[in-house]
């Protein structure tokens, strides 16, 4: 384990890498935001004939995460091991409230209406899970290892949080979250015995209760929720029914080559490709910037995982190291399960790809997790200049001794 972080001094400067690819990864979600949304929403009454309707939705989130993102940076770290028991239970009261209140949106009730805006619950209650867990493990400390008092007691709860998200139904968002939990647990210690049985345990009850679920609910729709979800296998063999979306979304692929067909010029988004604003804003990326481009795009977006990942590992204590390590894995998790199911590479899940898909939640709580993330690159920063200090004195004192 690592040694506590210090408690005094000036706090350090932000990490200025990870703050500047965050600002440049949400500025070109909005570019693309704009240039996937505004030929439809141009033309539909419901977005009041306004080409910049999606896109002044997500300016507005994007400034408001910015300055969350901004607050959270200047609190420290340590703080949240205390702050997240309040997060938590708000979470799960809206995870409860959408399950009762929500209206069925695309066969899920997923979205409590604020207003014009809608909110996402499952989405904060991912950033929760990462925090519960990290303090409880460094709480934990060497007892984390006892399957009884350390990993069972955290199971429950994650469980607990992943049943409210299957009765939704959300699987993409539950996925997500129970992989990022597992990274966290991973990561601090657990006997990895353990983890490995209780995730073979757990992902058979899940596969097994989602395929019920989604066979024998008549009001869900089962068999063809269940057929859109293997229909990657072969999405040709029913291109305009439950292969619908990835064919569309491989066309864009295919039109996009390898130099791209030219920002703003994608034909797909014109009313063929469903959500290409959201869920399949990465096939926009690809048809409008070719693999060229799409390459650079994850050039960059790795650039940003890998800084975000330096950050992490150079926090002074276990708890700020476990809360980084989550939510790197939160990240590149999602990212994966959105750019992949876009490919054809593994099943549809409908979840956005963080900074670019729009989404108000979405957004909100990737630059929420920036923010702590911003704050333990603080703390790094003053350990490092404490040590310089040190340095200096000790150099200074030698060459005065010397003298003498």
């Amino acid at each position: 384990m690592k040694t506590p972080a210090p408690q005094q001094g000036q706090r350090g400067a932000p990490d200025f890498l990870l703050l500047i690819l965050t600002l440049l990864l949400v500025g070109f979600g909005i570019v693309m935001v704009f240039s996937a949304s505004s030929s439809m929403s141009v033309v539909e009454k419901k977005y009041g004939f306004d080409a910049l309707y999606f896109t002044k939705r997500q300016l507005i989130w994007a400034g408001l995460g910015s300055f969350i993102m901004l607050f959270l940076m200047n609190i420290p770290y340590t703080a949240y091991k205390k702050l997240y028991k309040p997060y938590m239970l708000m979470t799960i009261a809206l995870l409860f409230i959408v399950l009762i209140v929500a209206e069925k949106t695309n066969g899920a009730r997923s979205w409590l209406g604020i207003g014009s805006f809608g909110v996402q619950p499952t989405e904060f209650a991912k950033l929760a899970i990462i925090l519960y867990l990290a303090a409880i493990i460094a709480k934990k400390d060497e007892k984390f290892r006892e399957f009884r008092r350390g990993l069972l007691p955290v199971m429950i709860v994650v469980g607990f949080i992943a049943f409210l998200i299957m009765l939704q139904p959300d699987v993409g968002s539950c996925a997500i979250l129970v992989l990022c939990a597992s990274s966290i647990i991973l990561a601090g210690g657990s006997n990895l015995k353990h983890v490995f049985l209780s995730a073979g345990v757990l992902i058979g009850i899940a596969l097994l209760g989602t395929s019920l679920y989604l066979l024998m609910n008549p009001d869900a729709n089962g068999g063809y929720r269940l057929a859109r979800f293997t229909a990657f296998m072969d999405p040709l063999a029913d291109s305009q029914g439950t292969g619908y979306h990835l064919s569309r979304s491989l066309e864009a692929f295919g039109h996009g080559g390898l130099t791209g067909a030219g920002l703003g010029h994608s034909v797909q988004k014109l009313f063929y490709l469903p959500y290409a604003y959201n869920d399949f804003i990465f096939a926009v990326i690809g048809e409008e910037l070719g693999f060229l481009g799409t390459t650079v795009f994850l050039l960059f977006y790795m650039l940003f995982l890998w800084r975000a990942l330096v950050v992490s590992l150079r926090c002074p204590d276990i708890y700020g190291t476990l809360v980084g390590v989550g939510i790197v894995s939160l990240l590149g998790i999602q990212a994966l399960v959105n750019m992949g199911g876009v490919s054809g590479a593994i099943p549809l899940t409908g979840v956005t790809l963080p900074f670019v898909s729009y989404g108000g939640s979405s957004l909100l709580m990737t630059l929420m997790a920036i923010g702590v993330l911003l704050s333990i690159s603080r703390e790094y920063n003053r350990v490092d200049r404490d040590k310089d200090r040190k340095t200096v004195h000790t150099k200074t004192h030698a060459r005065a001794h010397t003298r003498a």
